[in-house]
């Protein structure tokens, strides 16, 4: 018999009601005491219970109210709360975007290997372009693992060792770099059917890695708009005040001529090398030179380019900052190839100078591609440069001239002159006091000064021409009834173009900007006009779509000048040459 049925069993006997009674108020004390234990364990379970159900409740409506900001939401929200333990990481918006940039380095991880693999499996079958395409998608996605990396270490400090506008802006084109090397990847295996055979074996990949990057730019812009509302309310700013208030940042006095502003220029630049085709230099080529400049400089490094014509590819990686090319002259110093698409290359590879390594800078030199209308897809100049400058310089192509293919660039008194989308890319792009001149193209073809390829409504790039001069070579000016020029065309859905307080020929047709397929990005494109002159400016007879604007507001074309567009007042001074940051 227990213990506990022996008790029973003596309470039961009248002979013991002494003890009994003893036995029986210890036994209850013991069950109550118990009954106490257990209700305050099964308290604390249900607690603990309450609480975790609490937290996971908490970080789920954070991550849902963080992703109901993006274009794919469900994509966001199953990525971020499928994260292990990841209701211990999640207490903000910014947690939510830290995590979610995370994951997408390793997405972006994920497909490097794919592409290694692919290239390994295939390459005897490959052809020469397959191959080209390969290797710029691995330049693409290495870059954009470093400004991913970089957005995450940038998104820890935030909203501190920098300004508020300047810290918004710059996590805004990091990622917006990096949803364009994406699609720069696939674009490379769209020429021809073989080539699409291998875009799809990588199209999942790079598509998932793209919507990720989008995500991550809208949960961002949408934190740093309501920082800087927030900011702006507190010290009892307007967005159109700030705007305003921009200070014209103009160097140059307006008597002092070009030739003095060059000559003062020219004594203010000390070379460091000196490159001459004769051997009087340091080097015979351009390329020798680039590969011999040190890496991440934070300080200019000057390359001088003696009088010549320099018969060379060029590229300047990530890795060379802040390089300076300085030549004799625009009509004297020229870089000059012919890589095109008919003969075997990507657009992408086909530039005659690439440039990628930040604070890039030119001056008096010509970059070229010879290739002709008749071989397509030819670029002079590539730059994907953050905080690249450039001045007095020409570009000269035909199709694809030059391409901004992303970050922050600005051009002050160039030529660009070509035929087919002559300026293009998805980096935000302003050019002042240059000339752009359509040139006489191939048969059957028509002129698209432009095809600006944003392909997010939040990326913040665009191509703004601004107090430029739009007109026709003097080959194409004898036959402009011949082949029609337009201002651009939209190459990807969210096209941005301003044309501001510029001279427009009447080489422009009257309606102004022409289709890219039939009804594709009409909608979703940005197309303005502010304030231009000349005989082809008129608006009456313009396109008619939802996307395109006739801009009447001075606080409206603020948004696109060198101070707001690509954050001038940050670094346009350091380049040393002439700017304008407002209207």
């Amino acid at each position: 018999m227990s213990k506990l049925r022996q008790v029973f069993a003596g309470i039961s006997d009248p002979s013991n009601n002494k003890r009994n009674k003893k036995l029986f108020l210890a036994l209850f004390s013991t069950l109550l005491l118990l009954a106490v234990v257990v209700g305050i364990v099964a308290g604390v379970n249900s607690r603990q219970k309450s609480s975790g159900d609490d937290n996971l409740n908490f970080s789920h409506a954070i991550v849902k109210s963080a992703c109901s900001t993006t274009l794919y939401p469900e994509l966001c929200y199953s990525a971020v709360s499928s994260e292990p333990g990841f209701t211990e990481k999640v207490s903000s918006h910014r947690d939510v975007i830290e995590l979610s940039l995370n994951i997408t380095i390793r997405a972006v991880e994920h497909n490097l290997f794919s592409i290694e693999e692919l290239n390994d499996k295939r390459k005897g079958s490959l052809t020469k372009r397959e191959k080209t395409a390969l290797h710029d998608c691995l330049e693409t996605i290495d870059e954009t693992l470093d400004e991913l990396h970089t957005a995450y270490q940038d998104l820890k400090i935030y909203p501190n060792n920098k300004t508020l506008y300047q810290h918004a802006d710059d996590l805004k084109t990091l990622i917006s770099a990096a949803i364009t090397n994406q699609v720069t990847c696939l674009d490379g295996f769209s020429y021809d059917s073989a080539d699409k055979k291998v875009r799809v074996a990588l199209e999942t990949g790079q598509v998932h890695v793209e919507h990720m990057c989008s995500n991550a730019l809208a949960m961002i812009k949408n934190m740093t708009d309501t920082d800087v509302a927030n900011y702006e309310m507190k010290m009892g700013m307007t967005k159109s005040r700030r705007l305003m208030a921009a200070e014209d940042g103009v160097h140059w006095p307006e008597w002092m001529s070009a030739a003095d502003r060059h000559l003062l220029q020219a004594a203010e630049v000390k070379a460091d090398v000196v490159v001459a085709a004769d051997g009087s230099g340091n080097f015979k080529t351009v390329s020798e030179a680039v590969a011999a400049a040190p890496e991440k400089s934070s300080k200019r490094y000057v390359i001088r380019i003696k009088a010549g014509v320099y018969k060379e590819n060029v590229e300047v990686a990530k890795k060379k900052t802040n390089i300076m090319l300085l030549g004799d002259g625009r009509k004297n110093t020229i870089i000059t190839g012919s890589r095109n698409v008919v003969d075997g290359s990507t657009t992408f590879h086909s530039a005659t100078v690439a440039v990628v390594g930040e604070r890039f800078l030119a001056r008096d030199i010509t970059f070229e591609n010879t290739a002709g209308h008749a071989k397509h897809q030819a670029v002079a100049l590539r730059v994907g440069s953050d905080f690249a400058a450039f001045y007095q310089c020409d570009f000269l192509a035909y199709q694809d001239t030059l391409y901004v293919h992303n970050n922050r660039q600005f051009f002050i008194n160039c030529l660009i002159a070509g035929t087919v989308d002559f300026i293009f890319g998805n980096s935000a792009a302003l050019f002042q006091d240059c000339d752009i001149h359509a040139r006489l193209p191939g048969s059957g073809q028509k002129n698209m000064v432009t095809a600006q390829g944003r392909v997010d409504p939040n990326q913040n790039t665009g191509i703004v021409i601004q107090k430029c001069r739009i007109g026709a070579t003097s080959e194409l000016e004898a036959k402009k009834k011949d082949f029609k020029t337009y201002l651009g065309r939209p190459w990807k859905e969210y096209s941005r173009t301003v044309i501001m307080q510029s001279t427009i020929s009447d080489v422009i047709d009257p309606a102004g900007w022409h289709e890219w397929n039939g009804n594709f990005a009409l909608n979703t494109l940005f197309y303005g006009e502010y304030q231009n002159s000349g005989a082809g400016a008129g608006t009456a007879n313009r396109v008619k779509w939802k996307g395109y604007k006739v801009i009447t507001s001075a606080s409206e074309a603020q948004q696109f000048t060198a101070a707001s567009f690509i954050g001038g007042s940050n670094w346009l001074r350091s380049t040393g040459f002439p700017f304008s940051l407002s209207l």
